[in-house]
């Protein structure tokens, strides 16, 4: 069910999921973080491909239902944070991200991930903020923001974009059809992949 309030469209199956995450580089032994969870459709596919799952869900109600689902299934491998992921601590250790946040916060996501803020219309690095940024990140977004952050000639690439590939190489993994979730999104949707340049 759609929580209006937090503007989200939620995967419809367990196996859609555990297909997207086939397409990552998600291994047996990472920490992957889920973030707005929803009822753990993608929470309990991570659960069974990662060593451990922290699923982030803000509303109190959701993150009850997702406890009882990954209790239901007896999964054990899931550290459920009820809150706002943009207020709480990174690990310190390596991780994943794999998550279908909503539309409405990606670009807040993105900012949380690589330490930065908007100043004035300006995304710039936070001062004196050393957070450990992830191996790779995998969201589900809006087609027309995954494109702007990319590099390429074709289309505009956002500031935003630019700071990104100083670290990351970027592109769209899949693309998503509007029957892929509940209630259907009216803008098209992709998988896109972040991954970490090794150098």
């Amino acid at each position: 069910m759609r929580n209006f309030r937090l503007d989200q469209n939620f995967l419809r199956s367990p196996e859609l999921a555990l297909f997207l995450i086939g397409h990552s580089n998600i291994k047996k032994r990472d920490l992957v973080i889920d973030i707005g969870a929803g009822s753990g459709v993608i929470t309990s596919a991570l659960a069974k491909r990662c060593k451990k799952v922290i699923a982030v869900e803000k509303d109190a109600e959701t993150a009850k239902r997702l406890r009882e689902n990954l209790a239901r299934q007896n999964i054990t491998n899931v550290e459920v944070v009820e809150g706002d992921f943009r207020e709480m601590k990174l690990p310190d250790e390596p991780y994943k991200i794999f998550a279908n946040p909503p539309f409405s916060l990606s670009a807040e996501v993105f900012y949380k991930l690589l330490s930065l803020e908007n100043l004035d219309g300006k995304i710039c690095k936070k001062e004196g903020v050393a957070t450990r940024r992830p191996e790779a990140i995998y969201l589900i977004l809006q087609k027309q923001l995954a494109l702007k952050l990319i590099i390429t000639e074709r289309h505009y690439t956002s500031q935003l974009g630019r700071l990104l590939a100083e670290d990351y190489a970027t592109r769209i993994r899949l693309p998503l059809k509007p029957t892929d979730f509940t209630p259907p999104p009216k803008v098209p949707t992709v998988l896109f992949e972040a991954k970490k340049i090794i150098i």
